[in-house]
């Protein structure tokens, strides 16, 4: 009776497994498709958007371009090879500038908002200041920005692009640990761990869909910070070819870096949405309910 018991006991734990592996499965299959949906949703509306200005808000053809004039100067004109070849080269450098600043403008987000964490004195005095500097505009601090770190160099790309990212994150993130189980919190505290290990251990994991959040905000973010860096200060990638073929009244050449670069964009927007929704399955929290 032991041994049929004990057989039992088998079967059920295996089919239990069976059932939480599927559900797990059909969970991350909702919550991919929904991303994906999205995602092509976006490319669609700005698609439309673009048709419709196109045809109704009067622009000048020599100036306005149509999705089928973009396609022809990039894979139908004789100089398309050559066209694309400059444009890829261009998007290599905007998107190694854009790289650059994202990575430092998050780890520094995410420094500081496990120091406002553990020290309420520090995030008093300033949040507040981190919080206006996100309504101040980009330009008006740039040139500040050359003349301390130079201009052109790749000190000043990656101070602007991390500045786009560093104080939305950072509010996203602190908003996110500020979230964390006042009663996990005190649980570790009693049994004698600090303040940092309870932030790694309970503020931290908690505050992933604020952590994604700020990713998502982020990518378009380092894209405009990499795009102004190369405008005002490095002269090359598309921000600076940009500047250049409008001057030069090349508007297909404009265009079509304005259609990559946004493609881009909403590309590395929609990859980051489906790692955001695959995370947050497989730690069983709700994708749906997003923070930002």
């Amino acid at each position: 009776m032991a041994e049929v018991a004990t057989t039992t006991q088998a079967i059920a734990v295996v089919d239990l497994r069976r059932q939480l592996r599927a559900a797990s499965l059909r969970s991350l299959g909702r919550a991919l498709g929904r991303s994906a949906l999205v995602g092509l949703s976006t490319f669609v509306i700005v698609l439309v958007i673009w048709l419709a200005v196109y045809f109704f808000g009067g622009v000048s053809p020599f100036v306005m371009k149509s999705p089928l004039d973009v396609w022809e100067f990039l894979f139908v004109d004789e100089d398309a090879p050559v066209d694309r070849a400059i444009l890829i080269d261009n998007l290599m450098v905007t998107l190694r500038h854009a790289g650059t600043g994202f990575l430092v403008g998050l780890l520094v987000a995410i420094a500081g908002a496990v120091t406002f964490r553990i020290s309420r004195g520090i995030e008093s005095a300033l949040m507040p200041f981190a919080t206006l500097l996100r309504s101040v505009p980009l330009v008006a601090m740039a040139p500040v920005i050359f003349l301390i770190f130079g201009s052109g160099s790749d000190a000043s790309v990656a101070v602007i692009g991390g500045i786009v990212v560093l104080f939305p994150a950072l509010v996203t993130i602190a908003f996110g640990l500020r979230a964390a189980s006042p009663q996990m919190l005190d649980v570790i505290t009693v049994y004698g761990g600090s303040v940092f290990t309870a932030v790694r251990k309970v503020a931290l994991p908690g505050a992933l869909p604020s952590l994604f959040a700020a990713i998502r905000v982020s990518v378009p973010g380092a894209i405009t910070g990499a795009l102004l860096a190369e405008m005002l200060s490095t002269g090359d990638g598309i921000g600076s070819a940009t500047a250049t073929f409008a001057a030069s009244a090349k508007f297909n050449d404009v265009w079509a870096c304005v259609v990559v670069i946004t493609a881009v964009s909403l590309l590395l927007y929609t990859v980051v949405q489906i790692l955001e929704s695959i995370a947050l399955t497989r730690m069983g929290m709700n994708p749906d309910r997003r923070n930002g």
